[in-house]
């Protein structure tokens, strides 16, 4: 089931939903507060700032283009990345529920499960036939355009994102208490389950799920980072094969843990001595 963090103790500033939260995290608007570790060791650092900006262009493209809201069902068919968290975090902030699915699924058989209102998705010919709007994802941070053959009325976000307005314009008004996250096994989360602190205001390493992982594994990942921001803190977000490297080399390891301030780390990385 997905996981949600404790119920925090009583705090007259904690934020109460994503818009709240990205409120928060600017605060201080050139802090880090999410960095990522690619395959081929690319890195990518969002300050506060920034997150909030690509958030705010996101939901944009989704309540203009697709006049998603409350009740809009936002499929993600994306690895655990940068670029997901922010899909998940425009989807939250408009008051959609954000459907997560396992990578290796095939993705014409299931729309009976899914039932998606918007696609997002690095594979779009998976969804040939879809009757949902499709929005194609390249993941590398330089990508000026979807490298791949786009399906009929597809949009490619990397060149369609950046069109939008820097800040948010009209949005609906999200009910709190409708599911901000489902997974195709059934595991659901409410949108006032999902902004709580989770853990301290350290610099907080997670990890992306393998592909082959339960589907839920990739819904606490999100679910943390978000409580990590919650507190107040950052994440670094490392992908599942840079995760791998980095625990067969302690070195490495230590090296990322100690340039990178992080104060928390998943226990496979500890049994490495990176701490």
């Amino acid at each position: 089931m997905v996981t949600a963090p404790p119920p925090p103790g009583p705090r007259s500033d904690r934020p109460a939903h994503v818009a709240d939260l990205l409120r928060l995290l600017t605060r201080e608007p050139g802090r880090p507060r999410l960095t990522w570790y690619g395959d081929d060791g690319e890195r990518v650092e969002l300050s506060g700032a920034v997150l909030e900006n690509w958030v705010n262009k996101t939901t944009n493209l989704l309540v203009e283009e697709f006049d998603a809201g409350p009740g809009a069902r936002v499929v993600l068919d994306l690895p655990v990345h940068w670029r997901t968290i922010v899909w998940a975090l425009a989807a939250w902030r408009v008051g959609a529920t954000v459907v997560l699915v396992a990578a290796e699924e095939d993705r014409t058989t299931d729309e009976g499960t899914t039932r998606p209102d918007v696609v997002v998705t690095t594979r779009p010919g998976s969804w040939h036939g879809t009757r949902a709007e499709l929005v194609a994802v390249s993941l590398p941070a330089l990508a000026r355009r979807f490298d791949g053959d786009l399906p009929a009325g597809a949009i490619d976000a990397a060149s369609a994102v950046m069109t939008y307005g820097d800040q948010v314009g009209w949005v609906p008004v999200v009910d709190l208490r409708s599911t901000a996250v489902e997974t195709v096994s059934g595991s659901l989360l409410r949108h006032d389950e999902l902004v709580r602190p989770s853990r301290g205001g350290g610099r907080v390493l997670l990890e992306s799920p393998d592909p082959g992982a339960p589907v839920e594994r990739a819904s606490d990942v999100l679910v943390a980072a978000v409580g990590t921001w919650c507190a107040e803190g950052s994440v670094v977000l490392v992908s599942a094969a840079a995760g791998d490297a980095l625990v067969a080399s302690p070195d490495r390891a230590r090296r990322l843990v100690d340039g990178e301030g992080v104060t928390d780390l998943p226990e496979r990385f500890r049994a490495g001595d990176t701490a």
